[in-house]
């Protein structure tokens, strides 16, 4: 018998829905005339001064043409590379100031756990009743992030990955053009003309090395230790260490963290390459719905938290909004609000999320199907 490659947390993440045949440089080309379309988006949605406009108008560019059948190639292995950007920059927010006040963020945390629970079972008795699907499908759909360990768990049950996939890459497509488009129409929102980050020639050699080090190292590391996501939580713990001992307080500049956006809005755009439109129909559909409850409830959290705790409301609102961490952890960056707040709160429910639908799967449906001996 032929032996099944096992397929990884990041494999699921980075494939596009449906993958294609092609030589390695008929990929490098598509690659390259994708990245070329996402980067004029990027710069359209800059030009209007749209939040987040990198990530956002590449992310909206990208998938336009993917419905409409266009030949693209997502970003593959470069998205892991490009997400080691943001974990070196994430550590970077983590001051010892930053660590003075994390005591007060308990009460949030576990508002967290709480708040992933009652999401993940009222909507999956909602997509079972109300929308039909099979209890697999309705409980990896149903949950408010994880999406590349959701079609982990989907195919060792044999469950509809297009469908778990589909209803996921919408949730957070949905999650990050809705948060930044409000913050621009009703916070009256404008992006700095001067970036926080600083740029590559204000960069020295000696931080250059620090950071690159920090991102390849950690990334290494992350994946020995085997963390999901590890491109991302890899190189942000090793990056918390090195500033909170003084090594360096250098961030990524804002040219690679642009690119960085431009790769990542790439990818969740090319996940809808390859899928029919008629198809898209009922998925996107619930997609869009299950993001507009969570996205609703997570304000009424915050609005509660707030009263709680005195942390601003819209603060927690993103903390707790449905979008994939590495996206979310952008738009606080942009919106210059509390990045490590944010990142803190969306680690807490990644985390929970891989550890409790994990057990709950083996709970409610049994042992997987496709599990090796």
């Amino acid at each position: 018998m032929s032996e099944k490659k096992k397929t990884t947390y990041e494999d699921a993440e980075e494939r596009p829905l449906k993958e294609t045949k092609r030589t390695p440089r008929q990929r490098m080309f598509y690659m390259a005339a994708t990245l070329a379309w996402a980067a004029c988006g990027g710069a359209l949605f800059s030009y209007f001064q749209m939040p987040l406009a990198w990530m956002i108008g590449a992310m909206v560019f990208t998938m336009v043409l993917a419905i409409f059948g266009v030949r693209l190639q997502g970003p593959g292995k470069g998205r892991a590379y490009m997400i080691t950007v943001l974990g070196v920059m994430l550590g970077s927010a983590f001051t010892p100031d930053v660590l003075d006040h994390a005591m007060r963020w308990g009460i949030s945390l576990a508002a967290v756990v709480i708040f992933v629970i009652l999401m993940t079972a009222m909507l999956s008795f909602a997509l079972q009743r109300v929308f039909g699907l099979k209890r697999a499908e309705a409980l990896l759909s149903a949950s408010p992030g994880g999406f590349g360990e959701m079609v982990l768990i989907a195919e060792s049950y044999n469950a509809d990955v297009k469908t778990v996939s589909m209803i996921h890459a919408t949730r957070v497509m949905f999650t990050v053009l809705l948060i930044p488009i409000y913050f621009r129409l009703f916070e009256g929102y404008v992006p700095p003309e001067v970036s926080p980050m600083g740029n590559v020639a204000g960069l020295s050699l000696e931080d250059a090395i620090v950071l690159l080090a920090t991102a390849v190292i950690g990334y290494w590391g992350g994946k020995q230790l085997k963390l999901p996501a590890a491109a991302l939580m890899g190189p942000m713990f090793l990056s918390i260490a090195i500033h909170l001992t003084g090594w360096t307080q250098a961030k990524p500049p804002v040219e690679l963290v642009n690119l960085a956006q431009i790769v990542l809005g790439t990818g969740v755009g090319c996940r809808f390459v390859g899928i029919e439109r008629k198809e898209l129909i009922n998925p996107v559909g619930i997609g869009i719905i299950c993001a507009a409850v969570t996205l609703a409830c997570a304000l009424g959290a915050a609005s509660i938290l707030e009263y709680l705790t005195n942390l601003d409301q819209l603060v927690l609102w993103i903390a707790f909004a449905p979008g994939g961490l590495p996206e979310m952890t952008l738009i606080s960056l942009a919106m210059h609000i509390d990045t490590a707040f944010v990142a803190t709160h969306h680690l807490a429910r990644i985390l929970f999320i891989v550890i409790v639908i994990s057990l709950a799967s083996r709970i409610l449906l049994g042992k997987p199907v496709n599990e090796e001996e």
